[in-house]
């Protein structure tokens, strides 16, 4: 008998939230909505001028803030094919929440902060675009 591979949890904080234009991404892989949480006190989260609009999250030990996040669990087979998705800057790497865990979840690559816009007083990406100051 075949077993089930565990689920993937994976952190998201912009475009990929409920709502967002590529949540249909999580929805399509069948994944689900784990939990609304938020990161640990270590965080920067930065508008990047991307088409479509995305955000960059950095860790920032010394000047970090809780920043928003959505854990959704996917298959170990649709993670992969989710992750293919990603382009850089963004990239897959591990977030610690609020509670302590440690999840997969996007982070950016540090090049693309040079031109980006620092948006972590904002508490998050679902904020930010709701004050319509999306960076084009």
């Amino acid at each position: 008998m075949g077993e089930t591979s565990p689920d993937v949890e994976v952190a998201v904080v912009g475009a990929h939230l409920s709502g967002m234009p590529l949540n249909h991404q999580l929805v399509e892989a069948e994944a689900s909505l784990v939990v609304r949480s938020h990161t640990a006190p270590r965080y920067r989260l930065f508008d990047l001028g991307l088409e479509p609009a995305r955000p960059g999250l950095v860790r920032d030990v010394a000047n970090g803030t809780v920043i928003e996040v959505e854990v959704w669990a996917l298959s170990e087979a649709a993670f992969g094919r989710f992750v293919n998705l990603l382009a850089s800057p963004l990239a897959m790497g591990h977030i610690e929440l609020t509670d302590g865990r440690w999840v997969n979840g996007f982070v950016c690559e540090p090049y693309a902060l040079g031109s980006a816009t620092d948006i972590s007083s904002c508490g998050g990406w679902r904020r930010y675009v709701s004050q319509g100051a999306v960076h084009k």
